[in-house]
C-alpha cells in the first residue's frame, strides 16, 4: 500500500535535517556484522560501526515493562531473538505488567528499587510522569526513544447495543446514554489509563457523535486484559483497548468492533518505548544499544510473512497468553467486526516499521498534549511543545538508526494530520485545534 504524502511542519523540518544527513552517511554500517562473544571483563563487543566510542553498553541489562497487548511484539521479539544479546545487553528482562497504572508506579520506584527502568507504554505516558500529573504530583523525567507501532486498536461494543449499529458515527448511540443516564444508569464505557491513547481514541469518537465522555456517560478505567471479561459480565458496554482484546470479544461473540481506531486517524500512532530519563542519562551507550535491538525487532516484525511466527512467539503463556486465533488474523489484516462486516487485506493492519512506524515524530507527542489539555488531563497553560523537546528523544532514535544502516525522517513533524471527521490537527497552530473542538473539558 502506498500512502499520500505528508506535509511536513516548517518548525521542525529543519531540527532533524542535520541528524537525517549523518545517518545516511552512516548507512552501511552496522547491519552487516554480527555481534562477538562477550569478553573476560562481561563486554559484549557490538556490531562494526555501531559505536565510535569503541566501548560496550555500561550495563549488560535493563528491566523493561510490558502490557499483554500485540503491539508490545517488538520488545519480546527482540529478547525471544537474542537482540537484545546482539547488541551487548544479554541480561534485558521483559516483565509482564498487570496494568497501565501498575507500569507507572514501577517506573516511579525504578529498578533499584524493585521496579523497571522502562516500559512497552501509552505515549501519553511519559508526559504524565514526566509532568508529576499520574503520579501525585511527584515528577518522575521520562524519555521517548521510539515509537513501537502505528494502528492495531479497536472501540468494542457489547451485544446489549447492538441493535443500535453504533460504527464509526457514536451518534446512532446518543439517544440510548441518554436514557441510560436519564434511568441514573449511565452506560460504562472503558478505557485503560486516565489521558492515555485509549482514552484519547474513546474520548474522540465519542465527542464526534456528538456525546460528551465526561457528562453523558461514565467513563471507566480498566485494564487491558480484563476487558473481555468485563463485557461478557456486563459491567460495562462499551471499551476501547489494543488487539489482540477486541478480536478475542468478536471470537467470543459477545461483542463487535464498532470501528478500529485508524479509521478515526489513519496510521496513528501508539504505543512507545519508554525510559526513565535518568536511566538514560547515566547509560547513554546502553541506551542506544537497547534502541538498535527494538528498532531491529520491529523491522523483523513488521513484514506480513513474518506475523505468524511473531504471533506464535507473542501469544505464549509468558506473554500475551491468548490462542493464535485470536492474535493472528487482525496481524494479517483480516478483519472480522463480528458485525457481518469483514475485511481482508485491510489497510487498517498494525504497522511496526513500514511508514516511519518507528520513529517518535514531535508533532504526534504535540497532539497527544493537547487532546489531553483538551480533556483536562493536563492544564491549558501548559507550554506542550517545551515539553515534548524535553521528553522526546528522536535525536538518539536517528543516531541508533544511523548505527544500523536505517534511514530516519528528514524532520520531526509528519506534518498536518487529517481525521474521520474532517477536522485537521496542524502542530504549527494546536490552539486552533482546541478552538476547533465544540465539545472539550477544558482545566
Amino acid at each position: 500500500m502506498t500512502d499520500a504524502p505528508k506535509t511536513p511542519s516548517r518548525r521542525w523540518l529543519l531540527a532533524g535535517g542535520a541528524a537525517a544527513a549523518g545517518a545516511l552517511t552512516l548507512a552501511a554500517c552496522g547491519r552487516k556484522s554480527e555481534s562477538a562473544a562477550a569478553s573476560a571483563e562481561g563486554k559484549a563487543a557490538l556490531p562494526s560501526g555501531a559505536f565510535a566510542e569503541g566501548k560496550g553498553p555500561e550495563v549488560t541489562g535493563a528491566k523493561l515493562g510490558f502490557i499483554a497487548l500485540t503491539d508490545c511484539s517488538p520488545l519480546i521479539v527482540a529478547k525471544e531473538k537474542g537482540l537484545f544479546a546482539k547488541y551487548g545487553l544479554p541480561d534485558v528482562e521483559v516483565l509482564k505488567q498487570a496494568s497501565w497504572g501498575a507500569t507507572r508506579d514501577n517506573l516511579v520506584l525504578g529498578s533499584a528499587a524493585g521496579g523497571i527502568d522502562g516500559a512497552h507504554i501509552l505515549t501519553p505516558m511519559p508526559y504524565l510522569l514526566t509532568t508529576g500529573q499520574a503520579t501525585g504530583g511527584k515528577p518522575t523525567p521520562m524519555y521517548i526513544l521510539a515509537r513501537l507501532n502505528l494502528n492495531g486498536q479497536a472501540i468494542s461494543i457489547g451485544n446489549d447495543l447492538k441493535a443500535l449499529s453504533v460504527g464509526l458515527d457514536a451518534s446512532a448511540a446518543k439517544a440510548r446514554f441518554a436514557e441510560l443516564k436519564a434511568k441514573g444508569k449511565p452506560s460504562q464505557v472503558a478505557m485503560t489509563f486516565r489521558g492515555g491513547t485509549h482514552d484519547l481514541w474513546l474520548r474522540y469518537w465519542l465527542a464526534a457523535g456528538g456525546v460528551h465522555p465526561d457528562k453523558d456517560v461514565s467513563t471507566i478505567v480498566i485494564p487491558p486484559p480484563q476487558m473481555v471479561a468485563n463485557l461478557k459480565a456486563g459491567t460495562q458496554d462499551a471499551f476501547c483497548v489494543g488487539e489482540p482484546w477486541n478480536g478475542q470479544t468478536v471470537n467470543q461473540q459477545i461483542g463487535y468492533s464498532a470501528c478500529v481506531t485508524s479509521e478515526l486517524w489513519m496510521d496513528h500512532p501508539e504505543k512507545a518505548l519508554g525510559l526513565r530519563a535518568d536511566w538514560v542519562d547515566k547509560n547513554p551507550i546502553a541506551a542506544k544499544a537497547l534502541l538498535m535491538a527494538v528498532q531491529e525487532a520491529q523491522q523483523w516484525c513488521d513484514p506480513v510473512e513474518n506475523r505468524e511466527e511473531m504471533c506464535r512467539i507473542v501469544s505464549g503463556r509468558q506473554w500475551i497468553n491468548v490462542p493464535l486465533a485470536d492474535i493472528l488474523p487482525r496481524q494479517l489484516g483480516e478483519i472480522d467486526y463480528g458485525s457481518g462486516r469483514v475485511e481482508k487485506a485491510s489497510a487498517h493492519v498494525m504497522k511496526f516499521w513500514r511508514n516511519d512506524a518507528s520513529f517518535p515524530f514531535k508533532s504526534h507527542d504535540l497532539w497527544f498534549l493537547t487532546e489531553d489539555q483538551r480533556w483536562g488531563v493536563l492544564p491549558a497553560s501548559l507550554d506542550a511543545r517545551a515539553l515534548v523537546d524535553k521528553v522526546n528523544r528522536s535525536d538518539l532514535w536517528r543516531e541508533a538508526a544511523a548505527a544500523i544502516g536505517a534511514a530516519a525522517p528528514a524532520g520531526d513533524s509528519r506534518g498536518r494530520e487529517t481525521f474521520f471527521d474532517g477536522k485537521v490537527f496542524d502542530p504549527d497552530n494546536p490552539k486552533a485545534w482546541l478552538d476547533a473542538q465544540p465539545i472539550k473539558s477544558l482545566a
